[in-house]
C-alpha cells in the first residue's frame, strides 16, 4: 500500500528565526521545534536539558495523601501487602518497582500477577481470594483497577483495603477503593495526564520517600524500569515522561538493573533508543504473559542473583521465539480468513477464530493493520463461553470510542485511544460486528484510510554536518509526540545500489545530491524498488538521520523510509 506524503504545515518564521538567534539552531531543526510547540528560549531550554528536580509534586495527585497514609498504616501495624500488577510490560516493571522499593523498607511484601486465560485482564476475585487466603489486608493494583468497582466491593467484604494506581480511563463510577490515583480522574489535578501504570506506582512511591525522609536519588534505580514501561506502553514522550526517559535510557546504557542487563544480552549499548526497547526488549518481558506466566518476567526483574538471573532470561528468550512462530502462523490464517469472507474491502477488521492463542491477539492486530491499513479487532474463545480479543488502532482514529459506543454488547472493556480490550457473549459477535463496522464507516475520513508519512521538513545534503548531527541528537529521545525527525530531499542520484537480507529484502546504496554530497543509506523493505531505481532518472527520499554502529566504530547513515521514482 502506497503512502501518502504529507509536508508538515511549516512554522512562522518569526518564531523560525527567534529559535536560530536566541538558541542557537540550523533552520531545519528549528523549524521542527516549532512544529512541536518549542516556540521560545525558556522552553526550549527546558527541552534540551531535562531534569529530575522538575519532576511534579506527587501530593497533586488526588487521592495521593490517603494511598500514603494506608501503606505507612499498614508498616506500623505490620500488616502484609500485596503488590498486583497487569501481565503486560507496564503492570510487570510497575510491580517490580514497587515490590524492590517496599522490600527494602519492609519484610511483609509479597506480588501476584493475574493469569491471562484463567482470570483475564485487571483485578480478579481469585487474586483477592489468595489475598484472603493468605491473611493480606492491603492490595497495592498497579496498571488496573480504575474499572473494579464490583471486585473491590467484594475485597472490602473480606476486610481487604485496596489502593488503586492505573492509568486507564475511568469509567461513570469510580471504585470505593481507599485510593484511587489516576490522572485522567476527572477530579485529578495532576498536571500530566499520560503517565503509563508503572509512572502512577513512581509517583506513590515518591510521595512515600518524600514521608519517610528517604533521599529522591534512592529512586533514580528505577528509572530504567520506567523508562521501559513508556517506550512499551506508546505514550507520549513529552514533559514528564521525556525527562525519566532521558535519564531511563541514560541508566539502561549505563548500570541497568540485573534483569535489564541479561535481556539486553551482548546488545551494544551506545545507541540504545526508544525503538529498540519497544522492539527488542518488551516483546520479550510480554512473552511469558502472553504464552505462559508474567510472574516470570517479574521475576527476572527483581531478581538480585546473576545465575539465576541468566536462567529467567534464557528461558524468556525460549518463550519469545514460541511466540514469534505463534503470532506469524496466527496472521497467516487471519490474513486467509479475511480474504475467505471477502473483507478485503471492509473498513474494519473485526475478525474471530476460536482456536487462536489469546497471547498474541494484540500482535496480530497490529500485523494486519500492516496490511489492511484500517481499526482492527482480532477475537478468540475466553473463558466460560465467552470471546475475547484485542483491539489496535491507526493514526488518529480512536477505537476506545468506538468500542464504547458497542459497550451494550459487551461484558467487558478497557484501553485508551489506540489499543483496547473487550469480552462478549459469543451470540453478540454477529451484531458487534455489524455496528463497528458502521460506526466506523462513519466516523473514519478519507486520508485516514491510507498510511501516511508525515515529513517534517525539505532538507539540503549541505545542511547535514556536525553541529547538525550533534543538535539532532539531543532532540532524543524519540517517540509519540516527539517522533524521529524525517527529512525529505529531492531529486538524489542512487549509486552502488545492492539489496542485503535472507530474502534480499533490504536495500543498501549511496545517494548524492545536485551538489556531489553523498552518503550512505539503508532502505529496510525496499529490495523489490532496486531494479526501478537503477532505471530511473532520480529518486526523492524521504529519511531519518541515523548512526549506524560497527566495530567499535560510528558511521552516518540515512535511513529510508520512503522513496519515489522520477522517471526519464
Amino acid at each position: 500500500m502506497r503512502n501518502l506524503w504529507v509536508i508538515k504545515p511549516k512554522p512562522k518564521d518569526e518564531i523560525v528565526s527567534l529559535l536560530e538567534d536566541e538558541v542557537r539552531l540550523p533552520k531545519a531543526l528549528a523549524t521542527i521545534l516549532a512544529q512541536r510547540g518549542i516556540v521560545n528560549f525558556d522552553l526550549a531550554k527546558e527541552f534540551f536539558r531535562p531534569d529530575l528536580s522538575k519532576l511534579y509534586d506527587p501530593f497533586l495527585m488526588v487521592d495521593m495523601q490517603l494511598a500514603v497514609d494506608r501503606v505507612l498504616e499498614a508498616i506500623r501495624k505490620e500488616e502484609k501487602i500485596l503488590i498486583y500488577g497487569d501481565y503486560d510490560v507496564d503492570g510487570t516493571t510497575a510491580v517490580a518497582m514497587m515490590y524492590d522499593f517496599l522490600k527494602s523498607i519492609y519484610p511483609n511484601v509479597t506480588y501476584y500477577i493475574p493469569d491471562r486465560y484463567t482470570e483475564g485482564y485487571g483485578i480478579s476475585i481469585q487474586g483477592i481470594d489468595y489475598a484472603n487466603d493468605n491473611d493480606i489486608s492491603l492490595i497495592i493494583a498497579l496498571d488496573c483497577g480504575i474499572k473494579a468497582v464490583e471486585k473491590v466491593e467484594y475485597a472490602s467484604e473480606k476486610n481487604i483495603d485496596i489502593i488503586i494506581c492505573d492509568h486507564h480511563l475511568p469509567g461513570e463510577k469510580l471504585p470505593k477503593a481507599v485510593a484511587v490515583l489516576d490522572p485522567k480522574r476527572p477530579d485529578c489535578q495532576y498536571p500530566f495526564k499520560v503517565l503509563t501504570g508503572c509512572g502512577v506506582g513512581f509517583k506513590l512511591i515518591q510521595a512515600l520517600a518524600k514521608e519517610l525522609k528517604i533521599d529522591e536519588e534512592n529512586l533514580h534505580q528505577y528509572l530504567d524500569l520506567l523508562v521501559v514501561s513508556i517506550a512499551a506502553d506508546i505514550v507520549p514522550i513529552v514533559d514528564e515522561n521525556r525527562i525519566v526517559s532521558y535519564y531511563g535510557l541514560k541508566k539502561l546504557k549505563e548500570s541497568p538493573s540485573l534483569g535489564l542487563a541479561a535481556l539486553l544480552g551482548e546488545q551494544s549499548r551506545d545507541n540504545l533508543t526508544i525503538s529498540y526497547i519497544v522492539f527488542q526488549i518488551a516483546p520479550k518481558i510480554n512473552a511469558s504473559g502472553r504464552l505462559e506466566h508474567a510472574s516470570q518476567s517479574v521475576e527476572l526483574l527483581i531478581s538480585k542473583d546473576e545465575k539465576e538471573v541468566k536462567k529467567f532470561a534464557n528461558d524468556i528468550d525460549i518463550i519469545n521465539h514460541t511466540r514469534k512462530k505463534t503470532d506469524g502462523n496466527v496472521t497467516e490464517e487471519a490474513i486467509q480468513l479475511i480474504i475467505d469472507q471477502k473483507e478485503e474491502d471492509n473498513y474494519s477488521t473485526v475478525i474471530y477464530d476460536a482456536n487462536w492463542h489469546k497471547g498474541v491477539l494484540g500482535i496480530v492486530a497490529s500485523r494486519l493493520i500492516d496490511t489492511y491499513y484500517r481499526p482492527t479487532l482480532v477475537l478468540t474463545d475466553g473463558n466460560e463461553g465467552e470471546i475475547t480479543g484485542s483491539a489496535r488502532s491507526i493514526k488518529d482514529f480512536d477505537i476506545y470510542e468506538v468500542i464504547d459506543q458497542c459497550s451494550d454488547l459487551l461484558l467487558r472493556y478497557g484501553g485508551h485511544q489506540f489499543a483496547a480490550g473487550l469480552t462478549m457473549k459469543k451470540e453478540n459477535l454477529a451484531a458487534f460486528k455489524e455496528r463497528f463496522e458502521n460506526l466506523v464507516k462513519e466516523k473514519i475520513r478519507p486520508s485516514q484510510r491510507k498510511p501516511s508519512i508525515e515529513i517534517d521538513t525539505e532538507l539540503m545534503f549541505t545542511e547535514i554536518d556536525a553541529r547538525f548531527l550533534r543538535i539532532l541528537k539531543q532532540l532524543m529521545p524519540f517517540g509519540p509526540e516527539n517522533p524521529t525527525p524525517l527529512f525529505l530531499t529531492k531529486n538524489l542520484k542512487a549509486g552502488n545500489i545492492r539489496t542485503m537480507g535472507k530474502e534480499n529484502e533490504h536495500l543498501r546504496m549511496a545517494l548524492m545530491d545536485e551538489n556531489g554530497v553523498q552518503f550512505n543509506a539503508i532502505g529496510f523493505g525496499l529490495g523489490e524498488t532496486l531494479e526501478d531505481i537503477k532505471y530511473s532518472k532520480s529518486i526523492d527520499v524521504i529519511y531519518s538521520i541515523d548512526e549506524n554502529h560497527w566495530n567499535n566504530k560510528v558511521y552516518l547513515q540515512l535511513n529510508i523510509r520512503d522513496l519515489r521514482l522520477n522517471s526519464f
